[in-house]
């Protein structure tokens, strides 16, 4: 059978960020829908925020798009360009390569819900905008920008 039974994939409840860049992201719960049907070259996840909760640290990639899809509440969208408010069936696209970093915060007073489309690149290197921090390409954790890894 092809059809995903959501119930049966696990429910990751952490950001990974390091102290304390994990605080605003910590509440968000997620459902990596490819990873669990095994899926390789592109993730899908479904994720709950609370309000009040980020979806990650502001941030670009380097060698990978991102797509995301609001199904329930209301998401403020954060951009170099400002803020846009997202509701249900809004739509955001980021390209690779773009350095305009974007997150996602719930502001309203409910939880809301998104899909997370994106490709898995090895060579993809993460960069946190508002923060002293990268990730990756083939290095496990996280880094200031100087190349110092954060504690695990």
């Amino acid at each position: 059978m092809k059809k995903i039974n959501l119930a049966a994939i696990a429910v990751d409840h952490t950001s990974g960020y390091p102290a304390p860049f994990n605080e605003p992201c910590k509440d968000q719960t997620c459902r990596r829908l490819g990873r669990a049907q095994g899926l390789t070259q592109f993730g899908v996840n479904l994720t709950v925020i609370p309000p009040g909760g980020w979806s990650s640290q502001r941030h670009w990639h380097s060698h990978e798009d991102e797509f995301v899809w609001v199904l329930e509440g209301e998401l403020t969208l954060v951009t170099n360009s400002g803020e846009e408010v997202l509701r249900p069936g809004d739509c955001a696209a980021f390209k690779a390569g773009d350095p305009d970093g974007h997150h996602l915060i719930n502001r309203s007073d409910r939880p809301a819900k998104v899909l997370e489309i994106g490709n898995s690149d090895a060579s993809d290197r993460c960069v946190y905008s508002d923060i002293d921090m990268v990730a990756g390409p083939g290095t496990a954790g996280y880094r200031h920008r100087d190349g110092t890894p954060y504690p695990v």
